[in-house]
């Protein structure tokens, strides 16, 4: 089976025989180890061609084999050339003379102002107007107009160099995720408390950034989406149904109307929310670790969901992927595949957490070969 016929049999209600191994959030990996990973100049991950775009991305793929891949919504520009000087790597726009100076991304995280707690603005809003100030109305998304910019062309090339063999992903996250990558963890928790219409209406505002993600997503030829739930497990109960699980069923609602599969991504622990995560409609639900002062085992992760939906593994991404030896990360990975096969083989074999800057990629791939070899039939 290819890569793709694995993670769509996983999703689907029959389940897979041949079992699928996949990392979660590759970007961070691939910043981390591009040395490793693709044995090219850093800028290239900038470069503003086809060629040099396709080429550094099909060399991860060589090199981790796993069975999806994150869709590119990378667009080539011929009016930009990238230029190497003493002083630096410049990209320069040759028609209006514009130049941007490149900085190598940080390993481990994000240059400012992504790094910072408070997130990107100061002050949570206190009225409608100031939420409607910084977060625009987002129009409605033109699938033709879309198509007609080019914009997906990238995304189609990519996907015919790999021919069709992997399950290609989109990414969005969740209003109640935006809220916090906008206002930061401090400000939006006390709103919450202070302020809760406003933080309602904020939810509201930003559903549009995150269908029109989606929608996106389904017009660069997405399989599937990965929804990104951060910090929702840090509220109760009553705020998680006032301010997240309405917005998860519309958003995995829009992405069954568009063709495509539905991850669930919860971060952090889900004790006491167990059935309201099974009540969000996804394909798929995905689980962190544990870590942090909670437990989650695949084994209880299965007995709760008993087949309702795909599970993912949450092999631990420390413990186990980096720090664990060849014959733990064996045992640890058969061990999942058995409860996944408990779970109607409903089924793909994951990491809880992004893969960490210490893990070289021969571990890496060691981890989905061996995840394909024990997931294969018997």
């Amino acid at each position: 089976m290819t890569g793709r016929e694995r993670i769509e049999a996983a999703l689907s209600p029959d389940g897979a025989r041949d079992l699928g191994a996949v990392i979660c959030y590759e970007g961070i990996y691939i910043r981390d180890r591009w040395d490793d990973l693709t044995g090219l100049p850093w800028w290239y991950r900038h470069a503003p061609d086809a060629a040099r775009q396709l080429e550094w991305r099909l060399r991860v793929v060589s090199r981790l084999r796993q069975d999806w891949v994150a869709l590119p919504s990378f667009s080539p520009r011929a009016d930009v050339v990238l230029e190497e000087r003493p002083g630096g790597v410049f990209l320069v726009n040759e028609v209006s003379g514009e130049e941007r100076k490149l900085e190598r991304e940080i390993v481990g995280g994000w240059h400012e102002p992504y790094a910072r707690s408070v997130g990107i603005n100061i002050g949570f809003p206190e009225s409608r107007e100031q939420v409607d100030e910084r977060v625009p109305l987002t129009s409605d998304f033109d699938p033709v107009a879309f198509s007609a910019s080019g914009r997906g062309q990238f995304a189609d090339a990519f996907m015919q160099a790999l021919d069709g063999g992997l399950f290609p992903m989109g990414y969005a996250a969740t209003p109640y995720s935006e809220l916090y990558m906008q206002w930061g963890f401090e400000e939006v928790m006390v709103s919450i408390a202070e302020r809760p219409a406003i933080v309602d209406y904020a939810c509201e505002r930003l559903m549009g950034v995150c269908l029109h993600r989606v929608r996106e997503a389904a017009a660069l030829g997405a399989a599937g989406v990965w929804l990104e739930d951060c910090m929702s497990d840090m509220i109760g109960r009553r705020a998680f149904e006032r301010l997240n699980l309405p917005y998860l069923r519309r958003l995995v609602d829009e992405i069954r109307a568009l063709g495509m599969k539905s991850v669930h991504y919860f971060c952090g622990n889900p004790a006491g929310k167990w059935d309201l995560l099974l009540s969000t409609g996804a394909d798929a639900l995905s689980l962190e670790e544990s870590k942090k002062g909670f437990e989650i085992d695949i084994e209880e992760i299965v007995d709760r969901v008993q087949g309702r939906c795909a599970v993912l593994g949450n092999l631990d991404a420390v413990g186990v992927l980096e720090r664990g030896t060849d014959e733990a990360l064996r045992a640890e990975i058969a061990r999942q595949i058995r409860a996944g096969r408990r779970n109607g083989s409903r089924f793909i074999m994951s990491i809880g957490s992004p893969v960490t800057p210490g893990t070289p990629p021969e571990r890496v791939r060691l981890y989905t070969d061996l995840a394909h070899d024990l997931g294969a039939p018997g």
